[in-house]
């Protein structure tokens, strides 16, 4: 393998535009999550189906994104990053436009499936980060594209449903295109293809394998609620994940370029990391879920603070500004603590938010300040993950490392979806011949989110201290990348 010294290496040209683009880029794949939100309850109608159907709508695309995050992480470090990033950007493209163009049910999964593919931009941004910049801008550049995961999803929502209710629902897609086709043409001319490759061959099988594997299980937590728990459908896919993962996990243990390096995701700091972050999604999309259903719950609820969806979404969104905001604090707080202090602290800051939520939401502005907690400590902790990673993996792993960190959180979201679902389906009142969820209903589901948040504290908690063989502050990390090359090389 041949690499270029970390003296030569190119740089880009603009480390600050090298950010700005790469966060503009994971604010737009993030946005996919949410960009339908305010069609769900009109989509039955505008595509002829049935509401079950057409909750595919959203699945499909966290699937896709949860499988796709370490296939993508892994082929920019065999084929390049940069050039991966444009292939993504160019699916999320084709996706948007599909979407644009047809009513039919059947196009639009299709076109949601290729805009989920799209979620592999953020775990290769922080790694092109991790290659291109100067030492003293990692840090703080990684935090601020790690935050993008929750930031876009909060932003996305009240732009959405702006559009939604003041034209036709096609321009959503024909929005996203056209943002999407910005992204691509800012990293075609603002970003340089890193030189830091991985010379293997493609684990192609183990690919298939992770795909698999990781459908059986995310396909039956996302849409057990409809399908029934106890369902054969149901238990038949958790038990064929369970047996496809094992195998896949036997299959790369035993080759020589695998997928993913069980060896290395089994270190200590690197597995209690990952859990952690399954810990921090299902935080950050249990507020995500029910907020807005609490902001424009009828006021004849007794809890209900009668928000229409626009409304609704102006309120979430000052959750995921602090989100962005606080992701340069974490990466100071990261260099002088450690990032699993700054870990730690980000989980502590959501449990205290759900504790707000719990007994303050009475008015709007309590809900808006819950909200403002929780998004802190998420834009905390999101942007600590992934400076413990690259603490902890080689340089020409960065990128699957990532990736898998990625998924986990898609984990944590795809859990939480299902159960706060499951919650509010559940625990139920009746309001004239609707059916809405109750307060006892929302408080459970903050109890949950304060339990997860307790356990992201433990966990982080569990992440030793790395020091014989590499630091795990961004500063260490930074200054380990030359060895690391100069090793490789």
């Amino acid at each position: 393998m041949t690499h270029s010294s970390p003296t030569s290496r190119p740089k880009v040209s603009s480390p600050r535009t090298a950010v700005a683009v790469l966060a503009f880029v994971g604010i737009i794949a993030s946005l996919m999550q949410t960009i339908v939100v305010p069609l769900i309850p009109q989509l039955p109608a505008l595509l002829h189906t049935t509401a079950s159907n057409t909750s595919w709508v959203i699945t499909a695309t966290l699937l896709a994104g949860a499988v796709v995050t370490p296939i993508a992480g892994r082929l920019g470090d065999i084929f390049g990053k940069r050039r991966i990033l444009l292939i993504s950007l160019a699916l999320l493209i084709i996706g948007s436009v599909t979407c644009a163009l047809t009513s039919s049910l059947g196009l639009l999964l299709a076109g949601r499936i290729l805009q989920g593919l799209s979620m592999g931009v953020i775990p290769l941004g922080i790694s092109i980060l991790r290659d291109e910049l100067p030492r003293e801008k990692v840090g703080s550049a990684v935090a601020t594209i790690s935050a993008t995961m929750g930031v876009g999803g909060a932003i996305g929502l009240p732009i959405s449903a702006v559009i939604a209710q003041n034209a036709d629902w096609h321009v959503l897609f024909w929005a996203s295109a056209a943002l999407a086709v910005i992204a691509f043409v800012l990293v075609l001319v603002a970003l340089p293809e890193s030189p830091l490759r991985t010379p293997a061959k493609f684990d192609g099988v183990g690919a298939f394998g992770l795909t698999a594997g990781l459908v059986a299980l995310l396909l039956p937590v996302s849409k057990g609620a409809d399908w029934g728990w106890s369902s054969l459908l149901t238990l038949g896919l958790f038990a064929a994940s369970a047996v496809i993962l094992v195998l896949w996990g036997i299959f790369e243990l035993r080759i020589n370029s695998p997928l993913v390096d069980l060896r290395v995701t089994a270190k200590p700091q690197v597995l209690f990391t990952n859990l952690a972050s399954v810990a921090v999604g299902f935080g950050m999309y249990g507020m995500s879920l029910t907020f807005p259903q609490l902001l424009m719950a009828p006021e004849a609820t007794g809890y209900g603070l009668g928000l229409s969806m626009v409304q609704a979404g102006l309120a979430m969104a000052p959750g995921g500004l602090v989100m962005m905001a606080l992701s340069p604090v974490s990466a100071r707080l990261s260099a002088r603590r450690g990032p699993k202090f700054t870990l730690v602290t980000g989980s502590v800051v959501i449990g205290i938010g759900y504790v707000l939520a719990f007994f303050l939401t009475s008015a709007v502005w309590q809900v808006i300040l819950a909200g403002m907690v929780i998004g802190a400590g998420i834009g905390l902790a999101y942007a600590a993950m992934p400076a413990l990673i690259m603490g902890a993996v080689p340089l020409k792993e960065t990128g699957a490392a990532n990736g898998l960190n990625s998924l986990m959180r898609s984990v944590g979201t795809s859990t939480s979806a299902a159960v706060m679902g499951v919650v509010l389906a559940n625990m139920t009142m009746s309001l004239g011949s609707a059916t809405l969820p109750s307060m006892d209903g929302f408080h459970t589901t903050f109890g949950i989110a304060i339990l997860a948040a307790v356990a992201a504290v433990i966990l982080g908690a569990l992440i030793p201290r790395n020091k014989k063989s590499r630091d795990t502050t961004p500063e260490a990390t930074q200054q380990a990348a030359p060895a690391l090359v100069d090793a490789q090389s």
